[in-house]
């Protein structure tokens, strides 16, 4: 799942932004105050973190978030953002969900859209649900089987939907390449993979079993969408509603603002946890990271929609200040931030050169450029230490050499036939300034032993789909280093690398979410993983692939994050959990008097 920190604007777009904030409506707060609240609940730090602060079934005002660019999509087919699936329960129902629930119970699937979990058959090949009756979407249409089997069908098009994760392109029974709904308007292209007998039950297929499906079930794309109201790439702009919210406004350079959905029944949503509290949600985007730090702490704005922390000097500030603090929580998460050595680019297609990079980096720098140990901890391979079966170790001594092994980095150049070093790019997200710093850091280290990086900045909302993610791109303009972040699509090895590191999931058209790890060992032991039904054997085939990502030195491993959220105090039933490592917005609410 990607990651969201944004930290820079123009003037112009952040004034523009500030102001669609400023209109919320949401209550006011003395700033950086602590202590008792109106309800009882007293401030401190961490108070959010896995458990309910300020609980409140209070309903009213206007939630504001703001964000400092924008995200890939609000459609649910064609988003791969954690701030993003975080939201999208606000407006649409998948069929299973992560519960709204605080710690481990938020990171269990429960039924949303379904009546049940997924009922398996044919050695967990074939999968079965039941539609919740009397669920409408906004128009009052009753949703069917059939208008999830579209939304299905439809986030199969990564030409027209190319943010989306994979998996129904990977594991879906004998769909043809290229399918697109847009072409082939009968479906007939998923008429094995997905049959809906009647208007309650739907039943998907697979080419291989799956016994996580669920896991699946839950993604946004199993979200319902009828298809005469389908725009394509525009449906972002009012993806049709299910849930409690539906879309009032969008503009795809201020923002979008969520009004109620006088057509949800809460009778119909008796397990995902969903307090729906706001009357209204506001999302601006184009906000400068510092300004929407500033707001928070000023209580003029709620959150940070981004949902990975404070900008290093308000964080220093935070820190720095008691009572700041006190309304601050320091969130860990199934989340990496890395930078993957393209193999497609010379001299990277060699494994020492690609060894060099991971011996000169400088890996306190790294963590610095996230904020320092607060951030999070030097990450020595890839899976953090909160996914199901991590495994950590450290072959190459990055917590001996924290600042790098200069000596170490030439002699592998010397293996892979560049004594002297070579020149290459390195892309990062250009409004996101920790990204920045990173590949400065990475620079200034790389340089010692010869290795030569030339920066080169994108922006966020295109990174994967026109730029780091198009593989023929990426190839022409020699991005040899990709500064990127990962998080867990759900807990165990799967949901965390099969998205990353299997070279099957590299798309020529873009949207990629694998940066240029090309393993043939790693595809098959993906196969086996996939095969066994031990959840053990299971797990230590998946630390086994983390094992041999870094033997092949195709990721150099930042940080395992944190981030410092600011809970200002207009906020009410706010609290962290393991499906989102962020506040839930679907729980949250407002602290109304």
């Amino acid at each position: 799942m990607r990651w969201n920190r944004i930290t820079t604007a123009t003037a112009v777009s952040a004034a523009v932004a500030m102001s669609l904030v400023a209109c919320g409506g949401g209550p006011k707060a003395t700033p950086g105050g602590s202590g008792g609240n109106s309800d009882g609940a007293t401030a401190e730090f961490n108070a959010a973190v896995g458990k309910v602060f300020k609980p409140s079934d209070k309903k009213g005002g206007t939630l504001r978030m703001a964000i400092s660019e924008n995200w890939d999509s609000t459609d649910p087919g064609d988003t791969y953002y954690g701030l993003s699936w975080d939201l999208v329960r606000n407006y649409v129902r998948p069929l299973m969900t992560f519960k709204v629930a605080p710690g481990a119970e938020g990171a269990k699937p429960v039924p949303d859209l379904a009546e049940a979990p997924g009922v398996p058959s044919d050695n967990a090949k074939t999968w079965t649900y039941k539609i919740r009756k009397g669920v409408k979407f906004e128009d009052g249409t009753p949703v069917t089987s059939k208008d999830v089997k579209y939304g299905v069908a439809r986030s199969l098009d990564k030409a027209t939907l190319p943010s989306g994760p994979t998996y129904f392109n990977d594991f879906l029974l004998d769909v043809p390449k290229g399918f697109s709904v847009y072409k082939d308007k009968t479906l007939a292209g998923v008429a094995k993979a997905i049959e809906t007998p009647d208007d309650q039950t739907i039943v998907f297929h697979l080419n291989k079993p799956f016994a996580s499906f669920d896991y699946f079930a839950q993604l946004p794309s199993t979200a319902a969408v009828p298809q005469a109201k389908d725009t394509g790439a525009k449906y972002k702009e009012h993806p049709v509603s299910t849930g409690p919210y539906k879309f009032e406004t969008y503009d795809q350079n201020k923002g979008f603002t969520l009004a109620r959905n006088d057509q949800y029944d809460a009778a119909t949503d008796p397990d995902s946890g969903r307090r729906a509290l706001p009357d209204k949600i506001s999302v601006a985007f184009n906000v400068n990271g510092t300004d929407i730090d500033n707001r928070l702490i000023a209580g003029d704005l709620d959150v940070d929609i981004a949902g990975t922390g404070v900008q290093p000097e308000t964080q220093a500030k935070i820190l720095a200040d008691p009572k700041l603090k006190a309304n601050a929580d320091n969130v860990p998460a199934s989340r990496l931030n890395f930078t993957v050595l393209n193999s497609d680019v010379p001299p990277l297609n060699n494994v020492h050169c690609r060894k060099a990079v991971l011996y000169a980096a400088d890996h306190e720098g790294y963590q610095r450029a996230y904020g320092g140990p607060i951030g999070g901890d030097i990450a020595t391979n890839l899976m953090p230490p909160l996914v199901t079966g991590a495994k950590k170790f450290d072959d190459y001594g990055f917590e001996t050499d924290k600042n790098g092994n200069v000596e170490k980095a030439k002699a592998e150049l010397k293996e892979c036939g560049q004594p002297n070093g070579f020149d290459v790019n390195i892309s990062y997200r250009s409004d996101r300034g920790k990204e920045k710093a990173v590949a400065e850091v990475l620079q200034q280290s790389l340089k010692k032993a010869g290795i030569n990086l030339t920066t080169k900045p994108y922006p966020t909302g295109d990174y994967t789909k026109l730029y780091a993610g198009k593989p023929d791109f990426a190839k022409a303009n020699k991005l040899g280093l990709i500064v990127y972040s990962w998080g867990a699509d759900w807990g165990d090895g799967f949901g965390f690398l099969s998205q990353i590191v299997d070279s099957r999931t590299i798309r020529a058209t873009g949207g990629n979410t694998n940066l240029g790890i090309r393993i043939p060992e790693v595809d098959q032991m993906i196969d086996k993983a996939l095969q066994t039904t031990d959840e053990a054997a299971r797990n230590e085939i998946w630390a086994g692939v983390d094992k041999k990502v870094m033997d092949e030195a195709g990721v150099l491993p930042g940080t395992w994050a944190k981030g410092l959220l600011y809970r200002p105090e207009t906020l009410a039933n706010v609290f962290s959990n393991d499906g989102q490592n962020m506040y839930d917005y679907a729980g949250i609410g407002l602290a109304l008097k």
